[in-house]
């Protein structure tokens, strides 16, 4: 599934196909942010909206 405008999509949504990628097969954010066209600083910006942050230890991202 190709992800246009990720950059406009609604966090909450952003969040599952993000955490979904992860967990699929990217080796670290820095691969997904690349494929979604967006840096991993503005990526992470974005979940943090919703209280989410990405825990390298579990590559994915967590609620704190």
């Amino acid at each position: 599934m190709d992800i246009l405008n990720a950059q406009e999509m609604d966090p909450a949504i952003l969040l599952g196909i993000v955490n979904e990628r992860l967990r699929l097969g990217h080796g670290d954010i820095n691969d997904l942010a690349a494929e979604l066209g967006m840096g991993s600083i503005e990526l992470e910006a974005r979940l943090a909206e919703l209280g989410f942050y990405y825990q390298p230890g579990s590559n994915q991202f967590k609620a704190r």
